[in-house]
């Protein structure tokens, strides 16, 4: 019998989680010493689906498993109350979904990298950050401001081709400084061009990243200093309009300076410490950050991350953590059944059909469809001007005074 009429969507969804690793881990920092009921690998499964049926409360949660044979069956158990959700969201340290994650992230290295590479440009890594906003009298743990909380996402995600993952993710309260998490975001790989924001902006950090061959580009401050060293030649019919090399603030190491003008002709300020790329190649570069925005954006709209489970710290790194492992799933499975589609709907596809045979999945997602249509018909004109032109010259002409007729149809 073939494997995959037994095997669930769902089952070969998480496969990549590698369970027996995962209980070795549980099994040596005694996590579920005690448990009876509820371990650590059911809490997994079970908050994995609530994000892929986009259960935003413990209560939607408890239920589903409640009403739901199939579910029971998925996480091993008949039922769990709302209260008991809620102590193991506090409970189990967010350190162990960190872990899965990098996990889970170094197999999408290892199967995603070999095409990840561009000739033109290299490996690009993307870093920003993005802050989940909450209110600050539930969590004053996370406060940043007079009214307000939230927690920031550090990310880092590597990018070719309109292909993009997560490289690495830091979970901190909003309040500390981006460039606190630069360093630990940076890769120590010589082909690899870090791209970030303004935000990230130390002239002591740039000049240690040039002393250690880590390249990198970034946009700069309209009122940052430069020192010119050398104006070089810019092409008249590229948007570039300044190329030159220069030095910043008490940096000793030079940097490659480029100014273009962005879609609404603003000026944009870019530095980069890689002295053989071109100022159009640096240009082209830095409007790829704009990827790592989308992404953002694809992970708040289509994740649970916005409603939040539970009020501690641990609980809201677990939900967080658990969002992008379902992100890193949902990419694993789609490049492993060859899906071209978007991610979007390969993460539809999975949430319609978690408990569907492998073979069923498969034959519903490349189905052809059932109706084809050739679209609207393209008028031929010129073919039936000179037919009709054609048969006005010889004579045949009685059939243009019929009203019936219609020469273009």
């Amino acid at each position: 019998m073939d494997n995959n009429t037994i095997k669930t969507v769902f089952k070969e969804y998480i496969h990549p989680l590698d369970s027996k690793v995962i209980q070795k881990m549980i099994d040596h920092v005694g996590l579920d010493k005690y448990v009876k009921k509820f371990d650590v690998l059911a809490y997994t499964k079970t908050f994995i689906y609530a994000q892929l049926k986009e259960l935003d409360n413990l209560q939607r949660v408890s239920d589903t498993i409640k009403r739901q044979k199939t579910v029971q069956r998925l996480v091993g158990i008949e039922s769990i109350s709302k209260s008991q959700l809620s102590r193991k969201n506090r409970e189990i340290p967010h350190e162990m979904f960190e872990v899965i994650l990098h996990h889970l992230i170094q197999k999408l290295h290892h199967t995603l990298g070999p095409r990840m590479v561009s000739k033109e440009l290299g490996k690009l890594h993307l870093i920003d950050s993005s802050t989940i906003s909450m209110c600050l009298s539930q969590y004053e743990w996370a406060d940043f401001r007079d009214t307000k909380a939230g927690v920031k996402m550090h990310t880092s995600i590597s990018f070719c081709d309109d292909l993009s993952y997560p490289n690495k993710v830091i979970l901190t309260p909003a309040r500390p400084a981006d460039e606190t998490q630069l360093d630990a975001l940076i890769v120590p790989d010589k082909n690899v061009l870090h791209v970030w924001d303004r935000g990230y902006f130390n002239f002591d950090k740039f000049d240690d990243y040039s002393k250690n061959n880590i390249r990198f580009a970034t946009r700069i401050k309209k009122n940052t200093v430069v020192h010119v060293i050398e104006e070089l030649p810019v092409d008249s019919s590229s948007p570039i309009t300044r190329h030159a090399i220069v030095k910043m603030g008490n940096m000793k190491k030079p940097v490659q300076l480029v100014e273009t003008r962005d879609s609404e002709g603003n000026q944009i300020r870019i530095v980069c410490n890689d002295a053989k790329l071109s100022a159009q190649e640096i240009s082209d570069i830095y409007r790829n950050r704009w990827q790592i925005e989308l992404f953002f954006k694809w992970v708040k709209q289509h994740l649970i991350i916005k409603k939040l489970y539970g009020k501690s710290e641990n609980a809201v790194y677990n939900q967080l953590y658990l969002a992008m492992i379902v992100f890193c799933l949902t990419l694993l499975m789609k490049n492993k059944i060859g899906y071209k589609g978007t991610l979007m709907q390969m993460l539809h596809w999975i949430s319609d059909c978690w408990s569907k045979s492998m073979t069923t999945f498969i034959s519903n997602v490349f189905k052809a469809p059932e109706r084809t249509s050739s679209g609207r018909r393209r008028q031929e004109h010129e073919k039936i001007f000179e037919e009709t032109l054609a048969q006005y010259e010889s004579g045949d002409v009685l059939h243009l005074d019929d009203q019936l007729y219609d020469p273009i149809i």
